[in-house]
């Protein structure tokens, strides 16, 4: 699977394009500002968007998916529990703090144990509540997108509306540290490092040891 990794935006989101290079398809990961330039990266690996997938529905991660879709026709994929609270009026108004946009509604809701398949590729989605009602991570083996669910290190904070923080806690380690160990960490933001392995969380991680 072609994987390309992007920091975009005001706060440094880790955005992805991931792609099966046998057909030319791929999805955007969390585009999170910079529009024109992941546009740019997706022409010169000459690749086709088909999905725009949000890990998670914090405008941080979802600023850019109006552009993306209007600039590529794809479908916006997010859990159906976040594109559900994200549409609440008084969620909107609270994060319009950030002065960011938020996602237009999802074209394609998802749950746990779905499949996104991508060309040739296949993404399963692993529900990852607590950063948010419908966080999800997405994986490939051995690569593992995990938005804000787990960062190098680190782990989603919870004090934001929506977050849930033994509930996150237990969901990295029910779902994610279950993974083999080799698994690819590639994380929603670069505040430790811009990717690790789930064996090296598992021995490391202080909030998951």
């Amino acid at each position: 699977m072609f994987v390309k990794q992007l920091t975009v935006g005001e706060m440094g989101v880790c955005c992805y394009i991931v792609g099966c290079l046998k057909t030319g398809k791929c999805a955007v990961i969390d585009p999170g500002g910079d529009e024109e330039r992941i546009l740019e990266e997706v022409k010169r690996a000459k690749l086709t968007i088909e999905y725009i997938i949000a890990t998670h529905g914090h405008p941080d991660h979802v600023c850019g998916n109006r552009r993306i879709k209007e600039a590529s026709g794809a479908a916006i994929i997010m859990h159906e529990a976040d594109d559900v609270y994200f549409a609440r009026p008084e969620v909107i108004k609270y994060f319009s703090m950030l002065g960011l946009e938020s996602s237009p509604p999802a074209d394609i809701q998802v749950l746990d144990g779905d499949e996104i398949t991508i060309g040739q590729e296949k993404l399963q989605v692993i529900h990852t509540p607590g950063h948010t009602p419908g966080g999800i991570c997405l994986y490939n083996a051995p690569d593992l997108f995990t938005g804000d669910s787990l960062f190098v290190g680190g782990l989603g904070r919870t004090d934001f509306p929506g977050g849930a923080h033994e509930e996150l806690i237990k969901a990295i380690i029910t779902k994610l540290l279950i993974l083999p160990p080799e698994t690819v960490v590639w994380p929603g933001h670069g505040y430790g490092g811009n990717r690790s392995t789930i064996g090296e969380e598992k021995k490391s991680n202080p909030y998951i040891r």
